[in-house]
């Protein structure tokens, strides 16, 4: 007797971020935050890596508008220095890292920044007791 076939999602593979100018944008995600660069795909889009997961940089293709995108969390270790790391290198500064939660094992903490198309990206730490 053979398993049911799978009828839910189990993980995000990509991301697409809306931007007006794929050159500028893919700067501010490999240059500012560090992404890892993985490829262009003509010059209305361009490939990145968070991870395990693709981010799609691309202009508005029948869907979507430049800047009003869903907000990526980005998880990092250590919050106020790569704030500051994030912002020195041309970021926006949105919000300073900020305690949003204890919880009992660990504290959440996050800060926020804007790319250059106004999209918020939000950094995330949980920091262990």
């Amino acid at each position: 007797m053979s398993s049911p076939a799978p009828t839910g999602v189990s993980e995000i593979g990509q991301i697409a971020i809306i931007v007006g100018d794929v050159p500028q944008a893919t700067a501010f995600y490999r240059d500012v935050l560090g992404l890892k660069y993985l490829f262009p795909a003509g010059p209305t889009m361009a490939f990145l890596a968070a991870g395990s997961v693709r981010i799609m940089l691309t202009t508005p293709q029948g869907a979507g508008e430049v800047g009003k995108n869903s907000i990526l969390y980005f998880k990092v270790s250590d919050i106020a220095t790569v704030h500051a790391a994030i912002v020195a290198r041309g970021a926006k500064k949105e919000s300073e890292p900020r305690l949003i939660a204890k919880m009992p094992d660990h504290e959440l903490w996050m800060a926020a920044v804007r790319d250059p198309e106004g999209n918020v990206i939000e950094l995330m730490s949980e920091v262990r007791k």
